[in-house]
This record gives structure tokens, sequence and C-alpha cells, in this order.
């Protein structure tokens, strides 16, 4: 036939109709006084908006399809929003400048996920890849302004990627991933006197509040150098080949060395920015997983699915109501 189900006239005899109650769920219904069909008019975009609300409900929620329902209303939902899982989520261009971004990756599935954000949290950008890499890095960078701090846990080759896209943004270290760092060379109980002394050091950096607890705490470093820095260039042979005698000290002072050096441990003393990435990791890593521990058992598309709904969510959540 000609005329669809939002005609005004009609679609048995032609006849106009005219409206003649409303169903049950409050919904118009029109009559045809000729031949006195009844019909009701159906807005195809209602329906999906409806289906795309109930489907992140669902997602984005704790509960499993069949405690919504049980089990015939479960297979009714998937029916129903199995178009939902087509959806790409993406975010517009980042047109503000903000202060301060932190940035993290986390795995999901074979993929991770880069992702930006500010300081309260709200998503400026994500970008997959296989693995954390200095291209990976720099594709999500130049899709967002260049704050004056950058937060970051030193992934694989993010350095590298702000000297390119972020020439003028300083860099701060997470305070906590250094310390887990620097415990993963030396561990929790150093058999040398001078192992245990530089563990002492990036503890202390818990209690650097300001320009002048910093300076003491290079002074420190300083000091630690002058009375073990010998022992890092120790090296033993076989006669055949050469190895640093004392590898794992070695590895530990140079990483806190080189952050030093750079300027990488204590740019919040001056601009007062976050100094670990703890909200990104609490905030938004965490609700990634645990969406995807509540509905486990997806498949890996997915769950990239998923993880995108629950980022596009968090960047509009002013204007994004389930």
């Amino acid at each position: 036939m000609g005329n669809d189900a939002n005609s005004t006239t009609c679609l048995v005899c032609g006849q106009r109709l005219v409206k003649n109650g409303k169903t049950p769920a409050g919904t118009q219904r029109w009559r045809c006084l000729n031949c006195g069909s009844s019909s009701v008019r159906k807005r195809a975009d209602l329906a999906r908006r409806n289906e795309l609300r109930e489907f992140l409900q669902w997602l984005l929620g704790k509960h499993s399809q069949n405690e919504l329902g049980g089990p015939s209303a479960a297979r009714q939902l998937r029916r129903r929003t199995a178009w939902c899982w087509e959806i790409e989520p993406t975010l517009g261009p980042v047109e503000t400048t903000h202060p301060v971004v932190l940035v993290d990756g986390i795995y999901v599935g074979s993929w991770c996920p880069l992702i930006a954000v500010t300081e309260d949290l709200q998503v400026l950008a994500w970008q997959w890849c296989a693995r954390e890499s200095a291209a990976a890095w720099t594709a999500l960078l130049t899709r967002i302004p260049a704050p004056l701090v950058v937060v970051c846990d030193g992934g694989a080759g993010f350095a590298s990627a702000v000297r390119v896209g972020w020439p003028d943004t300083k860099i701060q270290r997470c305070i906590f991933h250094v310390q887990m760092n620097v415990r993963r060379h030396l561990t929790l109980r150093p058999r040398t006197h001078a192992g245990r002394d530089l563990l002492k050091l990036p503890r202390a950096l818990s209690w650097v509040v300001d320009a002048d607890t910093a300076v003491a705490w290079q002074l420190g470093l300083q000091a630690w150098w002058q009375q073990h820095g010998q022992l890092t260039k120790q090296r033993s042979t076989d006669g055949w080949s050469k190895w640093w005698t004392h590898d794992r000290l070695r590895k530990a002072w140079l990483l806190l060395s080189r952050l030093s050096g750079n300027g990488h441990l204590f740019p919040f003393v001056s601009h007062g920015n976050a100094r670990t990435t703890s909200p990104l990791e609490g905030g938004i890593n965490n609700g990634i997983r645990t969406t995807l521990r509540n509905h486990r058992g997806m498949s890996e598309a997915h769950m990239k699915r998923a993880a995108e709904w629950f980022l596009y969510t968090r960047e509009l959540t002013t204007r994004f109501v389930l």
C-alpha cells in the first residue's frame, strides 16, 4: 500500500481517521468511521531510542538479563537490542584546553584502550591499540589540545609521543607507580645497606608537599649517590662476558635519577596537579573492569563495545541520561 502506519487515512479503505481514545499504555488510538478498523501510530525513532536506553541500562548496570525479568524476558531483550551492538560510540573533537590531563591504558581482552581524562574524570578521548607504543600515544594526543601538565604512569612510548605532540607540556610521573617500579627492582627487603637506604627515597616521595621538601628529597638522592654511587659502576666478569655487579640497585638508582633530572617528579609542587593516576584508575579503569565482570562471558568484540559505551557515558554525564 502507499500509506504507512503513521498515515492520517485508513490503510483499508482510505477514509480519514479520527481519534478514538487511548490504549492502556497511553498511546493515542485512531479509528476509521467507514470500515471500523482501529490502529495506533508508531514512531520507529522513539522505539529505537527506548531500546537503546534499555540496552544501556542493562549493559552499564550490575544485573544479568535473567535478573531483569526471567529467561523469556532475557530472550526478548536480546532480540530487541541486538542492533545496539552495531552502534560505535564516538566522541566529538576536544575544543577546550584543560590545564591538567590524566592518561592511562587498560587491557580489554587482547586490546588496550588508551584513555585521557580531565582531573574531574571527564573523558576526553580514547584510542584502541594492540599495546602501548609511541604511535598509539601520538594518535591519542593529537586529538586533544596540549595541557599544561599531563599525569602518566610512564607507559612505553609515552615520553617520546609527548615530545612530538605536546612539546611544551610538563610530565608528572605517577608517584605510586614510581614507588612500585623501584620496589620491583629492590624488593621489600633489600639485602644490602645501600639498597635499604635507596628504598627509603621513593617512600619519602609521599611526604613531599612543597618546594622545600622537594629540594630536601633531591638532596637526599644526591647524598645517597655520594655514599653508595660507586656500587652502580661495579662490574663482574667470568673471563668471557661482563655484567653489572649490582644490576637491580643500578636500575633503581637510574630510574630515580633520570626522573629527578628530567623534572618528572615534582610538577605538582608548582602547578597543584594530581601526583598520581589513582583518580583515573579508580574512577574509569575500575568502572570498565566492573562492567566487564558484571557481564563476564561476552565476546571480545562485545567487551570492546561495552568499554566504549562506558567511556562515552562518562564524557556526556551532563547530557546523556539513561
